[in-house]
């Protein structure tokens, strides 16, 4: 029950200081950062990639379920964690925003976090080639 609460808190927080970083770039530039913001969701979710990878590669018990229920609590977290983060360091966003942020901007955040998380669920058991090689092949059977 941790492992959630672990994997969907830092997601949130990873997730909410890049939209909160990305947000105050383009309050004192708007034009040109398109670049950045593709930067910025690459890096997010890479995160969920390579962490889930990892944890398919160590083979953690009920991984799947255990980032589902991280992709939730990233989503919602971010949302109140962006909101925050943008009124007291970008442009003093108010509590009206909070609104659309836990619902259409939590979705969004929970499938950054669930889509690589299911890839990443699926390529790391198939990165430990020692346990491939010590698992009997059909024509090895004696």
């Amino acid at each position: 029950m941790t492992r959630w609460v672990w994997r969907g808190a830092v997601s949130a927080v990873v997730h909410a200081v890049v939209a909160v970083a990305v947000a105050a770039l383009k309050a004192g530039d708007p034009v040109g950062w398109s670049t950045v913001e593709a930067l910025a969701l690459g890096l997010v979710v890479g995160v969920a990639a390579v962490w889930a990878a990892v944890d398919g590669w160590q083979d953690v018990p009920d991984r799947g379920r255990v980032w589902v229920f991280a992709a939730l609590v990233a989503g919602w977290g971010s949302a109140v964690l962006g909101v925050l983060g943008r009124a007291v360091f970008v442009d003093q966003t108010g509590v009206s925003s909070l609104g659309s942020a836990l619902t259409g901007g939590a979705a969004f955040t929970a499938l950054l976090v669930l889509v690589p998380a299911g890839l990443g669920l699926l390529v790391g058991p198939r990165l430990d080639r020692r346990r491939a090689d010590e698992e009997p092949r059909p024509h090895d059977v004696r």
